[in-house]
């Protein structure tokens, strides 16, 4: 089986001079999402090297196949929310423009309440906030997560990626995710998140 190695992503100098995130909040950070990138790697191994009576002992109450598989999901979730994260934090832009601003007007009423409905959903989740482009029915819509493989969703792609794990707010925010999540719209390179959804 053919086995392709991920190496973690270089997300740039400005990713550590963000306004109210601190440098160690973003180093400890990205020991995690480097943490996933490793274990994915190792799954992959793994998985090339399962024997003829691994395959033959496919369960789906335990067995090797499964658990790898099963870990493989929640290690590449890992690897893709983080990357989608950590590459629209920081520069300069503080405000959507251009058709993403269309866009979110026509499917919230405006961008305030685009806010507040994401917010809202980072606190109701225990793990991310996606807005995704909805395919099927054309439109914005922030969906929530509570791991990274959970509530797998179709025909949708995500042009922004809120991490709201402990982990991503705890050094700097204690308990505090609503400040967190303030601090976090306040970084958010909005121009980033208009070329994700103009690709689409």
């Amino acid at each position: 089986m053919k086995i392709n190695k991920v190496e973690p992503k270089d997300f740039g100098s400005e990713i550590f001079l963000l306004k109210d995130i601190s440098k160690k909040q973003i180093e400890e950070h990205l020991k995690l999402y480097q943490g996933y990138v490793k274990k994915y790697n190792e799954i992959n191994e793994k998985i090339a090297s399962l024997t003829d009576e691994d395959y033959a002992a496919a369960n789906a109450t335990y067995s090797n196949i499964r658990e790898l598989k099963v870990t493989m999901t929640f290690a590449w979730g890992g690897i893709i929310n983080h990357e989608i994260y950590f590459s629209h934090l920081g520069g300069k832009s503080r405000a959507p423009s251009g058709t993403l601003l269309k866009q979110i007007k026509t499917d919230f009423g405006s961008l305030d309440n685009f806010k507040k409905d994401l917010k809202a959903t980072g606190i109701a989740a225990r793990g991310w906030v996606w807005t995704c482009w909805n395919y099927q029915e054309k439109r914005l819509f922030n969906y929530l997560s509570d791991a990274h493989n959970f509530y797998a969703l179709w025909r949708i792609k995500p042009i922004m990626v809120m991490d709201v794990y402990e982990h991503a707010y705890f050094l700097d925010f204690g308990s505090n995710r609503t400040n967190y999540i303030d601090a976090f719209l306040n970084n958010l390179n909005w121009d980033v998140v208009e070329k994700n959804f103009v690709k689409l």
